[in-house]
């Protein structure tokens, strides 16, 4: 039963299902930068990335745990840290270590690209958005005078974090050399959009406990948050829509994100109603439907 318990805690603290649907992000991106499943040198370099992917989300949610250890004791007694399920000793050495798997993985992916035909210099853009990450990462988390503190700017940090959630997808496609695939730039803004109007709504969630913090929700109030969360959410309809138009994507994928685009239409009624938990689980689980989707049709 202790066993059990402290593997659930280790799975909180990185948030494990987030992390899963990083490793599906960039087999997506891959996907589509091909039209098929990756093979061969190709497969094994989509996998390093995934793996990469899956490491570095874990431990940035982690660290997120880490420096949020003193409020979450007041706001969230019940997580991992502040609750005593995992020592702060022991969160910090996870940290370390998942960041240092993120970096080795994309290291072998690397070594394995160099002996391609294509070559190192034409898989660069993958190192390229790693780094770009660490940088997101670094400055949202960081709040030393070097850093542009985004965690506590509101709207920058929102933009942040889904920058680097679209990011995920794009990592797939430079990954077997299709770095600017314009299949794969349309899901990216679609999950950029998606995962922005979520941001946004969990900020008037944590209102209460996000006291002192400069968020959107803080600034405006809960109601025009809402509004303009609901705002993108229709942006983000459009960009469901628009590559269809420019005949970026075969009408048939129309069909099968007829789900996604069911439950994204229902967002407004539960803003509307202040039931912000339940509207921004409706965009999470909207863009899961189109990513199957797109996922589904690209294999077609």
């Amino acid at each position: 039963m202790g066993k059990n318990s402290n593997l659930r805690n280790w799975a909180i603290l990185f948030r494990l299902g987030n992390n899963i649907s990083g490793i599906v992000g960039v087999f997506l991106g891959s996907v589509m930068a091909l039209g098929f499943m990756p093979n061969g040198y190709l497969l094994y370099i989509t996998s390093l990335l995934a793996l990469s992917v899956f490491f570095f989300m874990g431990s940035w949610n982690a660290l997120n745990d880490y420096l949020d250890f003193e409020i979450d004791k007041l706001n969230k007694p019940d997580r991992p840290l502040p609750s005593g399920g995992i020592s702060v000793k022991d969160a910090k050495l996870a940290i370390i270590s998942m960041m240092l798997l993120s970096l080795v993985s994309l290291i072998f992916a690397a070594l394995i690209a160099n002996k391609t035909e294509n070559g190192l210099i034409d898989w660069s853009p993958s190192v390229i958005i790693w780094i770009v990450a660490v940088f997101l990462l670094i400055n949202y988390e960081s709040s030393s005078k070097y850093s542009l503190n985004l965690k506590n700017r509101g709207l920058p940090g929102n933009l942040a974090i889904s920058a680097a959630v679209a990011m995920v997808v794009l990592l797939g496609a430079a990954g077997v050399y299709h770095p600017t695939n314009v299949r794969v730039i349309s899901v990216a803004i679609i999950g950029f959009l998606f995962n922005l109007s979520r941001e946004i709504i969990k900020d008037v969630q944590d209102m209460e406990g996000d006291e002192g913090r400069n968020t959107l929700a803080m600034k405006i109030g809960a109601e025009r948050t809402r509004i303009f969360a609901y705002l993108i959410s229709l942006l983000s309809l459009i960009s469901i829509i628009l590559p269809f138009a420019l005949n970026i994507f075969e009408d048939y994928y129309l069909v099968l994100t007829t789900p996604g685009i069911f439950l994204l239409l229902r967002v407004k009624t539960k803003l509307a109603n202040g039931q912000d938990f339940q509207a921004q689980q409706l965009l999470k689980k909207s863009l899961y439907l189109c990513v199957g989707a797109f996922f589904i049709c690209s294999l077609i």
